[in-house]
């Protein structure tokens, strides 16, 4: 689901610019979309309340990358009586005009999958920014 759509309180909100600013941290010519899924009736089948969903999009295709953009899904609890979710695990797609070339989750040994797989030393920031969502969100 739209990260944007499951704000609830000003910390979640807080919390949701500050996975922003970690992954631009990272990959500072990123530019972020809090809302990556269209608002059609076909799109809402398939909403997750579990599922935080922002997109991070480069300027161009990134070699390094093998991506153009990046799809992250936090996965959370769907507790409400607390202002922030717990993170479960992330999963973060690269995304090319043809669809996902890789993916990358915090389950199992935490490895890039995938048809082209990123450069060695990006999936190592991937490791990084996902061990900083999970001190973000407790």
């Amino acid at each position: 689901m739209n990260a944007a759509d499951q704000i609830k309180s000003f910390d979640f909100a807080k919390a949701l610019a500050s996975v922003g600013s970690i992954v631009k941290g990272y990959f500072p010519a990123a530019s972020i979309n809090f809302s990556p899924w269209r608002e059609d009736p076909f799109t809402k089948l398939w909403f997750e309340e579990e599922s935080l969903d922002l997109a991070f999009h480069f300027p161009g295709w990134s070699s390094h990358m093998q991506c153009r953009s990046l799809l992250i899904q936090l996965r959370v609890t769907n507790d409400h009586s607390k202002d922030l979710p717990h993170l479960l695990g992330v999963i973060i797609r690269g995304i090319t005009f043809n669809g996902e070339s890789w993916k990358f989750a915090t389950i199992g040994d935490w490895q890039a999958t995938g048809s082209h797989l990123p450069e060695p030393f990006v999936i190592k920031q991937l490791h990084a920014i996902c061990h900083d969502l999970f001190i973000l969100f407790p």
